[in-house]
């Protein structure tokens, strides 16, 4: 290669990282998705005379990321090309315990584990499954969770309860999963409020007749 052809050679790189162009082409932006709004809250009988911190579950890999898994056969897992949650699995639980329990009117304060405000009750909980499977019965999601009421006083358990839900789906296509996660994610914030009223809350904390029953926004 004469000199010539270096210099010409050095004039196209260099007018190339210029332009900011690459040879690599740029990967198209994920899509973000978010479980679905939980619609139709059961309204709660009484209201607990306690404020209640949800704390971000606990989960292992591959469920303390954000992607959006598969499970197709017993001993693996995948992910859907080109989309993920808004934020971690755990976050995105989370976020639905904690609007749906708001909206319930179950607890007079409802907060999370980012809030540096004292609480009388703590909802600890750990991820084990958040994914889709395909069975011979055809698609369907699987969210369970294992939950245990921390009373942060005397740091009694004050009930403990494992939820499974299985949701179908319409379809194997990212969009139909993600409308079963939705729906298994209302399912599950269901039974979560149901089971709140079987904890053994010490005596001041437990509503009486007598007691007006705030709602939350």
């Amino acid at each position: 290669m004469t000199l010539r052809s270096i210099r010409n050679l050095a004039l196209v790189l260099g007018v190339t990282f210029a332009s900011g162009c690459t040879v690599f082409p740029n990967p198209e932006p994920p899509r973000v998705m978010d479980l679905a709004p939980v619609q139709a809250v059961p309204a709660a009988e009484q209201t607990v005379q306690a404020s209640l911190r949800i704390d971000t579950p606990y989960a292992s890999e591959p469920f303390n990321g954000s992607l959006i898994l598969a499970k197709p056969t017993p001993q693996e897992f995948r992910a859907y090309e080109g989309t993920r949650w808004r934020d971690t699995a755990p976050v995105v639980v989370r976020d639905t315990l904690v609007t749906s329990i708001r909206k319930s009117g179950a607890y007079r304060n409802v907060i999370t584990d980012t809030n540096p405000a004292q609480a009388d009750l703590t909802l600890v909980t750990e991820l084990s499954a958040f994914h889709s499977e395909t069975p011979g019965t055809g698609p369907e999601v699987v969210i369970e969770l294992h939950l245990q009421m921390i009373h942060n006083r005397s740091r009694a358990n004050l009930c403990t309860r494992t939820e499974r839900i299985v949701e179908p789906a319409s379809g194997t296509s990212v969009d139909q999963i993600v409308e079963a996660f939705g729906a298994a994610g209302s399912r599950l914030a269901a039974r979560v409020i149901e089971w709140t009223r079987t904890c053994d809350y010490p005596p001041r904390l437990r509503p009486s007749p007598e007691t007006d029953q705030p709602r939350q926004p």
